[in-house]
């Protein structure tokens, strides 16, 4: 409390005052509340408790009200250090971080010895990743309390400093900063100070960084003994070593290092490099590998990792021992250990050939071998079969499963055999539901991996894949059933609540993804909004560890976790759901209608109604909607004292859990910037990103963005089928645009866009012309029947009728089918030519859940 402050109050009323502050550490707030009202009962326009009682009502919940009491605050007492500092507390709660390092940057003009508003400015600083802001707070904290105060000989504060000009780009000031905390040490550290140790492996990778290798071998060298992080001090040798081109004494420090994890396959590359052994040098390689698989008989990578170098007999008989050790073993994870080598076709073929004659016992045994018995298959009929031929049968059936093998009947004939002869094994099944999921029918592969959980009920991973394999067919509630087998049962919201407490973003994209298939667009909306809000929360996370990696010494593991908050946003699950949600906003500004729908469970049916049937669906829809919602909000009401916390406070109630408000905005292109703008900046080579970007800008008349997100598509890759349809799209907006453009922009735009599709190009005919070059592909054929849709409506029976005979090509892929179906939907094509598309569909994949349904 300010001084000032401090006078206007009694001795009883100063007590309370402190009463309020310790309320609100112990997160007591209904009692800090309480005190602080008593305060105010007096003096009613005390500032620092209304800014206290603001800070308590904000962590309550209450954020507006807050704000606006400790703006009232402000005003009775605007030169208080403390009414400042919560205001600027309030701004960073609700991530207005400009406003905040305003308010704190004005408190510490008030009380400039303040270590409390320092260390919180240093910490936004570092949030917002201002860095020069950054050094000069560390550095006011570390001067703060004089040459002898408890500051100055801290080494948090000297390490806070070194970090904050490392991320700065300041190297030398860096490595400068911690020698000098070194040299203020009266007596050594102990051996066993563990910070003391990771301070000194970070000062050497600051000395590495400035591209003084020898220097920080010298150094290195130095500490080497007495270091307690021994591996990380060995890798760090060893890579000096190699870097300056003392191959002799880096090739020992590797075998030192493998002889610490012979399974490690860097510490593989290192020696190799150190040897100077390149893939040309087989006989060499096969040899070092050979050696380290003598010596470590338990480690799987010295003979794995030949098999990536050597070529035609050397391979078949390494695959061949390493296969037969693996399936004799009854590895599960052989085939995945193995899947990488089929992007080399001949290798590929050679594993086929090898893992059949294992199957029909015509292969030589190991040579050391095994004094199992190899039998033939039809030995084995009506017999019970042995460890390795199990083994082989899985094997096999993974192998035609997998897309770059794929033999689906093959598949299914094999592990069929395997659940014949062990109708309990778990794995069996869950293949044989991998094996329905690549033939299309989800509702079968559901079923199956569900049958598969329900001989090892007890194990988690089987347990999620049956849920994601639910949702795939969705089967939302039975999903939210299994996963609440292994959740919290007092968890608020139940399985769902507790699933998305814990940020598990598999399984919430899923479901979006399930209810975005059904129509579902509010719920759908509702769980890409939460993995954008988990996403957020990491963001919102590393406030913790800015003091706490510092308070702990663990830099090394600090300076990685801000380098990754960076690039935090390149997460596929990110990219995924804010994809998702960019094409939903889109569809919403294309039809408005589908708000309506969405929230009334009427998933395209108001296209085949008259209006006037269509105004009574719309009523009598609304009308049982409201009804369920007022049972849910009377449902969720009887629960409200179970949700309760431990100082009495609900927790905090979802207001729109059916996505409702978020489905129905009045502004779905605004929303949707909200995804899109971190899903350009931190995915810009995702072309799907840069294809929904697209689509946004072009109907927010954003024309420079829109052509700057169809180049960079482009140039991900220039033979996508979108990039045609979305060139045409934009070469007839410019040539048909309501207001003209400002002269500029469109000179501009022509210039970059003209050597693509000339303003004179004939649409029609450029378009016929991709359609020929490209009329074995059915991707293809079906952007190019989108442009002509667009070039010219009249065409449009004669497009749907197009996107029938793509069934007839020979490369069309189940995808390609799915996709057209949709696009037969989204042009709302006659009910007769769906019906012709989905009979053709059935009758080419009639295993394929999306046709069977429709037939049935």
């Amino acid at each position: 409390m300010s001084q000032q402050q401090q006078m206007q109050l009694g001795s009883k009323e100063r007590s309370l005052f402190k009463q309020v502050v310790e309320h609100y550490e112990a997160k007591h707030f209904k009692k800090g509340i309480k005190a602080a009202n008593q305060i105010l009962s007096k003096n009613p326009n005390h500032g620092d408790t209304q800014a206290m009682k603001a800070l308590i009502m904000n962590a309550q919940g209450n954020s507006d009200e807050a704000f606006v009491l400790c703006k009232a605050a402000l005003k009775n007492a605007m030169k208080s250090h403390v009414c400042w500092h919560v205001y600027g507390v309030l701004w960073r709660c609700v991530k207005n971080y400009e406003e905040a390092s305003k308010a704190y940057k004005f408190a510490l003009k008030l009380e400039p010895e303040s270590q409390q508003i320092l260390r919180d400015l240093a910490i936004l600083q570092m949030q917002m990743r201002d860095y020069e802001g950054y050094i000069k707070s560390r550095r006011m904290i570390l001067q703060s309390s004089g040459p002898r105060g408890k500051n100055s000989n801290s080494r948090q504060n000297w390490t806070g400093l070194a970090v904050a000009q490392h991320l700065a780009g300041d190297l030398y000031d860096a490595e400068r900063t911690l020698t000098t905390f070194e040299e203020t040490l009266r007596n050594p550290p102990s051996k066993s100070d563990n910070e003391h140790s990771e301070a000194v492996l970070y000062k050497n990778t600051i000395i590495a960084e400035m591209g003084e290798t020898e220097r920080a071998l010298d150094h290195l060298e130095a500490v080497f003994k007495n270091n307690l992080d021994r591996t990380a001090v060995m890798e760090m040798h060893a890579k000096y070593l190699l870097q300056l081109g003392r191959n002799q004494e880096a090739e020992k420090a590797y075998r030192a290092l493998l002889e610490r994890n012979a399974d490690y396959r860097a510490y593989y590359d290192g020696l190799r490099e150190a040897l100077g052994l390149g893939d040309s040098d087989t006989e060499s390689l096969k040899a070092l590998y050979d050696e380290w698989a003598k010596k470590s008989p338990r480690s799987d990578t010295p003979r794995r990792v030949p098999l990536d170098f050597l070529e035609g007999e050397d391979f078949r008989k390494a695959a061949d021992q390493y296969l037969q050790q693996m399936l004799h073993k009854g590895v599960p994870s052989t085939f995945a250990n193995i899947k990488s080598l089929y992007s080399n076709a001949a290798k590929r073929d050679t594993i086929q050939e090898l893992a059949e004659s294992y199957l029909s016992g015509t292969h030589a045994p190991l040579m050391n071998g095994s004094s199992e018995k190899q039998t033939t298959g039809e030995e084995d009929a009506g017999t019970e079969k042995s460890p390795f031929d199990m083994a082989v049968l899985y094997f096999l059936a993974q192998h035609y499963n997998y897309h770059r093998s794929q033999d689906l009947a093959r598949a299914m004939e094999l592990i069929d055999r395997a659940i014949a002869a062990q109708p309990e094994e778990v794995n069996f099944h869950m293949t044989r539901a991998r094996i329905w999921k690549h033939r299309g029918n989800s509702r079968e592969a559901s079923e199956m991996m569900e049958k598969a959980r329900s001989l090892d009920e007890k194990d988690r991973y089987i347990n999620t894949k049956a849920a994601k394999y639910q949702l795939r067919n969705n089967e939302n509630e039975a999903a939210a059933a299994n996963m609440g087998k292994f959740t919290r049962k007092e968890a608020v919201g139940g399985p769902l609540g507790d699933l998305i407490e814990m940020q598990c973003m598999w399984y919430i994209t899923e479901d979006g993804e399930s209810y975005l298939r059904q129509g579902k667009l509010g719920l759908a909306l509702k769980r890409f909004t939460s993995v954008y809000d988990i996403f957020d929360t990491w963001q919102e996370d590393q406030f913790d560890f800015h003091t706490f990696s510092l308070r702990k010494g663990q830099i090394r593991a600090y300076i990685d976790m801000v380098k990754w908050q960076d690039h935090l946003r390149e997460h596929p699950f990110f990219s995924r759901a804010a994809i998702c949600a960019v094409q939903i906003y889109v569809r919403l500004f294309d039809n408005p209608q589908l708000r309506e729908e969405s929230l009334n469970g009427m998933n395209g049916s108001l296209d085949k109604m008259s209006p006037s049937e269509v105004k009574k669906a719309q009523k009598k829809a609304r009308k049982a909607r409201e009804k369920q919602e007022q049972a849910d909000f009377e449902k969720a009401d009887a629960k409200k004292t179970a949700g309760a916390g431990v100082d009495g406070e609900s927790k905090k109630e979802d207001k729109d859990p059916k996505g409702a408000r978020l489905v129905g905005t009045a502004e779905p292109l605004v929303e949707a910037m909200k995804f899109l703008f971190p899903l350009l900046e931190f995915s810009p080579g995702n072309i799907a990103a840069q294809q929904v970007g697209f689509e946004v800008f072009l109907r927010r008349k954003k024309y420079i963005s829109a052509l700057r997100c169809l180049f960079a598509a482009r140039s991900i890759d220039s033979a996508h089928p979108t990039n045609h349809e979305q060139a045409i799209r934009f070469r007839r907006s410019l040539n048909t645009l309501a207001e003209p453009l400002p002269p500029k922009i469109l000179e501009a735009l022509e210039a970059e866009f003209s050597s693509l599709i000339s303003p004179d190009a004939d649409l029609l005919e450029l378009n016929s012309g991709f359609l020929s070059k490209h009329s074995d592909s059915a991707a293809h054929v079906q952007a190019s029947l989108c442009a002509r849709q667009v070039i010219d409506p009249q065409t449009a029976d004669e497009n749907q009728k197009d996107v029938i005979r793509t069934l007839a090509l020979p490369s069309v892929s189940l995808e390609d089918a799915i996709r057209g179906l949709d696009l037969l939907k989204d042009w709302k094509a006659q009910s007769s030519y769906r019906d012709t598309y989905i009979a053709a569909a059935h009758e080419r994949w009639p295993e394929a859940t999306d046709f069977i349904s429709k037939q049935d």
